[in-house]
């Protein structure tokens, strides 16, 4: 059950997006604890959660930031990341967006194509600066997770195929405007099968060797993120087992002497502080089931809809007998569903329901669809 007091969620009128901000520093603490036992580096994903309090509570640990687009870049820094620590992936960067992170001289560029290689290379050329890049390399290892989200095989649109890179490499010395210091991968996102992580490691292992082979050593491999949460218990399981992931990589990542390792996390930093708070409207009796009728829906919580993915739905309001519900929102869209034969204490219109495991791909992909206010946001630490 949420651990934020009821009488300071009742003060504010729903929908409206809770976050348990002394779970957000015990996440962060002790995902900096096991990565700085190895020596690994840690960028946060903003993609996953923007809001300013989420990102002081990271600056403090001392991550730095992982961007996908020129604006998440200008959040970064203007939010007070070192530009020394701010990473730009992405598949497709525009002019103006990579004009800004070399203006401002950022860490690296993950490129992701030859062709984006040649546009960095001319944009960094009229500025008389040199870009460092890092190549993202596909290395078509299955995430085993939705297929939405799994970034690195052959069939996705991200990074460079391993067939390329030879052409690639003679290539390269003639782009006289960028200095190759990274290899970059990312598989996937919500990875609870732990063993993938070791695939990747071996296969990285590999494609190392085959730069090794030409001679070229890079200053950093950066193994993106992935790490998943879980949905299905949330308090029981609040915080992620960073300690094995990290192990994971110790044990089976072999980078030369003196090479960085960087990570990219985002969810699982993030995913368990944040609660999508609701108000029962209706309740609504059909003929194979009960619909509890929110006042929230897939503009404040995209996810159900977009990966039919699940997420655990409380009562906090009422302890009776179970019933069974499916829950849904406001929006004009059958797919504005929250989850389908829910079982919850019998419900009454105005209780209030919580959705959890909101904190990362909630608010950031909230849309005003429908014309809906955007739902605000409130923080309050845990009992």
């Amino acid at each position: 059950m949420l651990h934020i007091n009821k009488a300071e969620l009742q003060n504010h009128p729903t929908p409206f997006y809770a976050y348990d901000l002394r779970l957000l520093r015990e996440t962060l603490q002790a995902a900096a604890h096991e990565a700085q036992k190895h020596g690994y580096y840690v960028h946060y994903a903003l993609k996953a959660n923007a809001n300013d309090p989420v990102l002081d509570e990271i600056k403090k640990v001392g991550f730095g930031a992982d961007c996908v687009s020129g604006n998440e870049v200008k959040k970064a820094l203007e939010s007070g990341f070192p530009a020394d620590k701010v990473v730009f992936a992405g598949v497709g960067k525009s002019d103006a967006e990579i004009n800004f992170g070399l203006e401002n001289d950022i860490f690296c560029f993950n490129a992701e194509s030859v062709h984006e290689l040649e546009v960095i290379n001319e944009l960094a050329g009229k500025m008389g600066k040199t870009a460092r890049i890092a190549l993202r390399i596909n290395p078509n290892v299955n995430a085993k997770t939705h297929h939405y989200i799994t970034t690195g095989l052959e069939e996705n649109k991200f990074g460079i195929n391993f067939w390329e890179l030879p052409e690639l490499i003679d290539y390269l010395p003639a782009l006289t405007n960028l200095k190759l210091v990274g290899l970059h991968f990312h598989i996937g996102s919500q990875i609870t099968d732990l063993s993938v992580f070791k695939a990747l490691c071996l296969r990285v292992n590999e494609i190392q060797g085959w730069f090794l082979g030409r001679k070229i050593q890079v200053e950093h491999l950066n193994l993106g993120g992935g790490l998943g949460v879980n949905y299905h218990e949330p308090d029981t399981d609040a915080i992620p087992d960073f300690t094995t992931y990290f192990d994971i990589f110790r044990e089976f990542l072999k980078p030369e002497p003196g090479q960085q390792v960087h990570f990219e996390l985002g969810r699982a930093l993030v995913a368990q502080s944040g609660t999508l708070i609701s108000k029962v409207l209706y309740i609504k009796k059909g003929i194979k089931t009960n619909f509890v009728i929110l006042d929230a829906g897939m503009t404040e919580l995209m996810r159900p809809a977009l990966y039919q993915a699940y997420h655990k739905i409380e009562n906090i309001t009422s302890q009776e007998t179970e019933w069974r519900y499916d829950v849904v929102g406001p929006i004009c869209e059958s797919s504005d569903c929250f989850g389908k034969a829910v079982m919850l204490p019998e419900t009454n219109r105005g209780d209030l329901i919580a959705i959890r495991t909101a904190g990362a791909y909630g608010e950031v992909m909230s849309s005003a669809y429908n014309l809906r206010d955007k739902a605000p946001a409130y923080y309050f630490e845990s009992n």
